[in-house]
């Protein structure tokens, strides 16, 4: 089971751990969100850049509610409920 909680607006929030490619790990609080398809987290492209996770795909056109979108994908690691797993992640600039 997960744990989290609720947000301000009824948005649903709980905590994982990124890690990057020398196994150092980062807590944060995440956002559960259904929109993406391609990738089952969003970030900024600078932060997983930092992590160095790897780049599956560069310039991926998306549509979004306010029309096409760039984002790269990464292929990630995480902890979630202290389970590892490798997941493909959605990034931009200014996430």
């Amino acid at each position: 089971m997960i744990l989290g909680r609720f947000g301000e607006i009824g948005e649903l929030i709980f905590e994982i751990d990124l890690i990057a490619v020398d196994g150092e790990k980062f807590q944060t609080e995440v956002i559960l969100h259904t929109g993406f398809t391609i990738g089952f987290l969003l970030l900024d492209s600078q932060d997983a850049e930092s992590l160095g996770w790897h780049l599956l795909e560069s310039n991926r056109t998306m549509q979004m509610a306010r029309g096409e979108e760039f984002f790269d994908v990464y292929e990630g690691r995480v902890v979630l409920n202290q389970q590892e797993y490798t997941i493909h992640v959605v990034a931009s600039l200014e996430i």
